[in-house]
């Protein structure tokens, strides 16, 4: 233990984590030109929590049927605009997604949906039950078996359990994250997705650079200790840890080049298109070539281990 001991400083009470000399020094670097999130023109918001999915997440199929029992035009129209693809946390890769051809009934009570424009959402939403919908907390006797209905909220039985005011957001240029994740990844989506509850967004300044500094090798080097350690390895990437995350600020013209690398490695991702990304990220926070030898690729792929592989002789085993 003598041999191997290592002196760490843990000045205040903020959360810690014992690192060797050099990761310390790269880390220290890299806080030192950072500008914390939270005083970043951006917004982390959660996704949807409907309160009953089987109801309101719904997949293509039960989507068309909806769509054709609409009495006109112009409802088919409403109903095709309220209903919105959604992605799951399940479904986020590193700079990609696997859509699992899921939608979204996006009843959200900020907007102050009239459930009556829109009957063939409500036949559809009414097959479940009304009091199963209902947002009272509640349990009923139906048909002899009991029902709970949602938890008690001033929302109306049509809409979902989350007011999301944010709405819009789904609708900007973003950043999709799980919440709970063992392999860290980050997509850049600009199709409009929405997500449930089991995903972060984040939208608003320098998004693209932001995608690519989060999937860096640099960012998990430094960083994933930053969020707490849940059981099997999984990492829980709450609002409140990004937040501390210090991130140097770039310009408009450099965003520009992040979001060309960006739309070509989701265009079509392979390793050596990322080791690109990460080297435009150590230019840079202008990390020597010791430096970078010292983080290498940084890939999380072990399940049932969350080890780290790197493109260079040292592993650092999670």
């Amino acid at each position: 233990m003598q041999q191997e001991g290592t002196l760490c400083d843990f000045p205040g009470n903020d959360s810690w984590v014992i690192l060797s000399p050099v990761e310390q020094s790269i880390k220290r670097k890299i806080e030192s030109v950072g500008t914390p999130l939270k005083d970043w023109d951006i917004n982390i918001y959660r996704g949807v929590l409907t309160g009953y999915n089987e109801a309101f997440i719904i997949n293509t199929e039960k989507r068309n049927e909806i769509l054709a029992n609409c009495q006109s035009e112009e409802e088919r129209a409403k109903t095709a605009e309220l209903i919105r693809p959604i992605l799951r946390g399940r479904d986020i890769k590193r700079y990609g997604y696997n859509w699992a051809d899921l939608w979204l009934i996006a009843t959200f009570p900020s907007r102050h949906y009239d459930i009556e424009a829109f009957p063939s959402v409500k036949k559809h939403l009414l097959s479940y039950g009304k009091e199963r919908l209902e947002q009272t907390g509640k349990t009923y006797a139906v048909n002899g078996e009991k029902i709970k209905a949602r938890k008690k909220t001033n929302n109306k039985w049509f809409e979902t359990q989350d007011s999301i005011s944010y709405w819009d957001d789904f609708n900007k240029p973003k950043i999709v994250y799980p919440n709970m994740t063992k392999y860290m990844p980050f997509v850049y989506d600009d199709m409009g997705y929405y997500t449930n509850q089991k995903c972060f967004v984040i939208t608003g300044q320098n998004i693209a650079y932001l995608t690519a500094f989060f999937n860096s090798s640099l960012f998990k080097f430094c960083f994933r200790e930053s969020f707490p350690e849940l059981q099997g390895g999984t990492r829980e990437m709450s609002k409140i840890f990004f937040d501390k995350i210090p991130v140097k600020q770039i310009s408009n013209k450099e965003e520009e080049l992040f979001k060309n690398a960006i739309d070509d490695i989701q265009n079509e991702y392979n390793k050596s298109k990322a080791i690109v990304i990460d080297s435009m990220i150590y230019d840079l926070y202008n990390l020597s070539e010791k430096e970078r030898q010292i983080i290498g690729f940084v890939e999380i792929v072990c399940r049932w281990a969350c080890s780290f592989l790197l493109s260079v002789p040292l592993c650092r085993m999670m």
